[in-house]
Parts: structure tokens; C-alpha cells; sequence
């Protein structure tokens, strides 16, 4: 080497300078950590975990194989997870990863016409779902200012219920009874009546058994607009963690359409059974049980799931979510813990008797404890002057009838005022899987009040009624003035009931 040759630093020296300043450029790379718990036991249900002194309440956790579950409990020495899957797959000792979130689910219109688990995993034997996102399946409540007033109506098909206990668009309407009353097909027929509508229709089947949610969807398939409905399915046999999660998961699904503008209809069968996996669940944490054993947060929670239906005001879009939840009484008994809460919380019950679903009432809806107390609104002018009057006639009626079984002689007005009475309760009768359509309803209400069925025996009057409605499908124009939305005069009326008289297709009279 030449002693001219400059030294070896001094070459490098430039070289040096130059990667200092990259390196100087890049952002500080802290320390990456992980906090890794382990799976100290796991039973029924829940597993105790270790190790995670930071995880927050309601996080995601993390198991090996893709299973998770939830932070439900937070005690000094450990965790209280709710597992989302089977809790024959999670073992002691495996190692458990916090996910930094809460349980959030898929969204969008990939879900419609499947059916899911509340995690959105599919059920059925279609291709993997599409989803456009993801939202958290406990989300707050829209506030008072985001929301509209209940104006626009929810026909469910059901004429017992749209005329006499009638449902708006964001109105919380509570389905109860005993056991085989027809709780499920009275929110069916919800269903099936959106077969014409815009609405979105969400089912939720809570502990149910899979024979119930198969016809269920077999219905709705057949009979409805299976293209606008999610089917969120937690069985019986499902882990308890799912089913606690199937009606938030579904009310979720429900919000991404009623958030573009949208109206979605959701229906929660049930929720009777959601409290007792709730109480399940607090009890297996060692949570303080309450009145019938129940945690005292079961009030908050169901509160906090069915106040987020809601009209919301034209600022946020003007979308709505119409809420349906089921409940089941023993022996009739409206006054028990869950029911009381359940009825607090919402806007009106449809209650069913079993007394009348006995006697083949069907559907058997008891008109003197069922109320709405913000649907009436929603109805139909030409509807509602029609049925004000049907309405006070049919209690007199039930009052009446009561004298008629101790054998108590009437008069001819009280003979007349029970016969008119029976055959009111014969129009109100109709059979499953069978909604009438709105303009049939109307049509049918004032062919009763006008008198136009008094000669025809109430054994007679289901022929009619499916007459009247095979009548009115064929007469579009008729139909759109029967359900206008505007005040109808007294001279309108009158063209109506005259219109109304050829289709009832009645016998000449003597």
C-alpha cells in the first residue's frame, strides 16, 4: 500500500455520516410486548384466566385454534372469560392473547337471506359470507335528539294487532304468553307481511330448538322475502356465550341498514330465555344473585338492548329500527320479574291468552291487557275512525257475553250487541302463516262497522274475509283509496262502503 493512500477512516467517513442520517430519519421503534395469560380452569361455559393483569372489561381474548371469548368478570387473582365456542376445545393450561377490542361482528348486505351465528359465521350451505365491515355487538343507544317521532306504520298482517293495537316504525312492542300460544307465529306473520315492503327483517332465535328455528326459516323462505332477512341462530345446544350474544350481534346487523337510511324490523325469540342464560352465566361467575336468582343488572341489560331501536330524525338519515322481542309468562302471570321488566321497558304488549288459544281463538290476543302506546299514530286515518268504534263494541261485547254462562235472559238489544260481537271476534280470527293485507283489513273493518256482515253467521265470515281479500287483489285503484294516508270525509267514506258491498260476494237476504 502506498503511504500517499489516504486512511481507511477517513475513506469510510462519508459512508458513515450518510447511514447515520437514514437511521436518524426513521421513526423509534419501541419494544414490542405481548401479554400472554394461561387457562387456569374452565367449566361450563367459563374459563379462569391468568396472567392478564391489563385486559379490560368486555375484551376479546384469544385461544388456540382460532376460538375466543370475552372478559365478563375481573377479580384480583384472574379473569372471568365467556367463551364463544365450545368449551370441550379450550383445555387448562393453553395459552390465552388479549385482542385489544371488543366483540364486534360483520355487517352489510352479504348477510341478508343467510343464516349465521352471532359471530356471523355461517350456518347454512352457502358460499363464505361478504361482509362490508365490522361494528361492535354492544353499541349505545341513538339519543333523544337523534331521534324522530313514531309516524310511519309496521303492517305485521295480523288484523287483531294493525287494528286495534296498531306498530310504528322504531316502536318497541313486546310479544307475550305462555308456552304454545302462538308467540312465535304471531312475529312471523311480522315477517311474512314484509314479503311487499322495504323493510329489513332480522330473526334472532335465542336457546331455541332447531326444529322451531328450521320451520321458522322454512316459513320465511316460502312465504316471505327471504333476499331481506338475516337469520341470527344461537340453538339450545349452543355454547351460552353465544346465545347471551345473539340478540346484540343481531341488533348490529339490524343498525347498518338503519343507519343508511334504511328500516329494519328485528325479531327476538326470546328474550325469557336470554335472562335465564344471563342468570347462568352470573351465577357460574359468582355474580350475587337477586330476585329469582337474577343478577341485578338484568333490568340494564335488556334496557340497554331494545332502547337502541329507535326512528332516528331526518339529520341522522331518518332510518329506523322496529323491535319485536317474545317473552314467556307461567300460568299466565304478567306480574313475574322478567315480564314486569320486559313491559316497563317497552312501548306496549301484545299479550296471548291461553284460555282463548285453547277454545281455537287463534290468534289468541287478549284484547283487555294487550296495549300500544305509541302506534296509534302510525294508523291509517280511514283505519282508525273505523275501528274506534269496533273497539268500545267488542269490550261491551266480552263483558256481556260473561252473563250469557250463567244462563241470564237478555233482551233483544243485548242479544243483538253479543251476536254483532261474535262476529266481530270470527273476523278477527285467521290461521298462521296467512297475513291479511292492509287494504283487506280496512275493507274488512268497515264492512263490519257499516253492519254489511250482520246477516252472515260467524262461521260463515272466514269464507267471506278470503272472498274480500281474492276481491281486492284484482282492484288496484280501489286499494291505494283505501290505504291513503289523508283524512277521509264522511262522503268518501260512503263510496267506500258502497265499493266494499260487491266484493263480500254476500247471498241475497229474504
Amino acid at each position: 500500500m502506498s503511504n500517499n493512500a489516504p486512511p481507511i477512516t477517513a475513506s469510510l467517513a462519508p459512508w458513515r455520516a450518510a447511514a447515520w442520517s437514514r437511521i436518524a430519519a426513521q421513526p423509534a421503534q419501541a419494544p414490542r410486548f405481548e401479554e400472554i395469560g394461561r387457562v387456569h380452569s374452565v367449566a361450563d361455559g367459563i374459563a379462569h384466566v391468568t396472567g392478564l393483569a391489563s385486559v379490560r372489561l368486555n375484551e376479546l381474548l384469544h385461544f388456540p385454534g382460532g376460538r375466543m371469548g370475552y372478559a365478563a368478570g375481573l377479580e384480583p387473582d384472574h379473569i372471568a372469560c365467556v367463551l364463544l365456542d365450545e368449551p370441550d376445545l379450550v383445555g387448562t393450561g393453553q395459552p390465552v392473547t388479549r385482542g385489544r377490542d371488543v366483540v364486534q361482528v360483520p355487517v352489510g348486505p352479504g348477510l341478508l337471506g343467510r343464516v349465521v351465528d352471532p359471530l356471523g359465521r355461517p350456518l347454512d350451505d352457502g358460499p363464505p359470507i361478504s361482509h362490508d365491515g365490522y361494528l361492535p355487538a354492544e353499541r349505545a343507544a341513538p339519543t333523544i335528539i337523534d331521534r324522530a317521532l313514531v309516524r310511519e306504520p309496521v303492517h305485521t298482517g295480523t288484523l287483531a294487532v294493525d287494528a286495534l293495537f296498531p306498530l310504528g316504525r322504531g316502536q318497541r312492542e313486546l310479544i307475550i304468553g305462555d308456552r304454545g300460544t302462538g308467540k312465535t307465529s304471531v312475529a312471523v306473520d311480522a315477517l311474512l307481511a314484509q314479503r311487499d315492503s322495504e323493510l329489513i327483517c332480522v330473526y334472532i332465535s335465542v336457546g331455541q330448538k332447531s326444529e322451531a328455528t328450521a320451520s321458522v326459516i322454512d316459513a320465511v323462505r316460502r312465504l316471505g322475502a327471504p333476499e331481506r332477512t338475516i337469520f341470527v341462530v344461537a340453538a339450545s345446544t349452543a355454547a351460552p356465550g353465544l346465545q347471551w350474544l345473539a340478540p346484540f350481534a343481531g341488533f348490529s346487523m339490524a343498525e347498518y341498514f338503519r343507519d343508511r337510511g334504511q328500516h329494519a324490523l328485528v325479531v327476538v325469540d326470546d328474550l325469557s330465555k336470554h335472562a335465564a342464560t344471563h342468570r347462568e352465566l352470573a351465577l357460574l361467575m359468582q355474580q350475587p344473585p337477586g330476585r329469582e336468582a337474577y343478577p341485578g343488572d338484568v333490568f340494564h341489560l335488556h334496557a340497554r338492548l331494545l332502547e337502541r331501536a329507535a326512528m332516528l330524525s331526518p339529520e341522522r338519515g331518518g332510518g329506523s329500527l322496529t323491535a319485536l322481542p317474545i317473552a314467556q309468562t307461567e300460568a299466565g302471570n304478567l306480574a313475574a320479574y322478567i315480564p314486569t321488566n320486559l313491559i316497563s321497558i317497552t312501548d306496549g304488549q301484545i299479550v296471548l291468552d291461553a284460555k282463548q288459544f285453547h277454545l281455537g281463538q287463534l290468534p289468541a290476543v287478549d284484547t283487555g291487557l294487550s296495549v300500544s302506546r305509541v302506534g296509534g299514530k302510525t294508523q291509517a286515518p280511514l283505519m282508525r275512525e273505523a275501528v274506534s268504534s269496533l273497539r268500545l263494541e267488542y269490550a261491551q261485547f266480552l263483558e256481556l257475553e260473561l252473563f250469557t254462562r250463567f244462563g241470564t235472559e237478555l233482551d233483544p238489544k243485548v242479544h243483538a250487541q253479543i251476536a254483532r260481537g261474535r262476529r266481530i271476534r270470527a273476523a278477527l280470527a285467521q290461521p298462521r302463516l296467512a297475513p291479511q293485507a292492509a287494504a283487506a283489513q280496512i275493507a274488512l273493518v268497515i264492512a263490519l262497522q257499516g253492519g254489511l256482515l250482520d246477516a252472515v253467521e260467524p262461521a260463515d265470515i272466514g269464507p267471506v274475509v278470503e272472498r274480500l281479500a281474492q276481491a281486492l287483489a284484482a282492484q288496484p285503484k280501489l286499494t291505494q283509496r283505501l290505504t291513503v294516508r289523508n283524512a277521509v270525509d264522511a262522503d268518501e267514506r260512503a263510496r267506500l262502503t258502497k265499493a266494499v258491498v260487491p266484493l263480500l260476494a254476500l247471498p241475497p237476504t229474504a
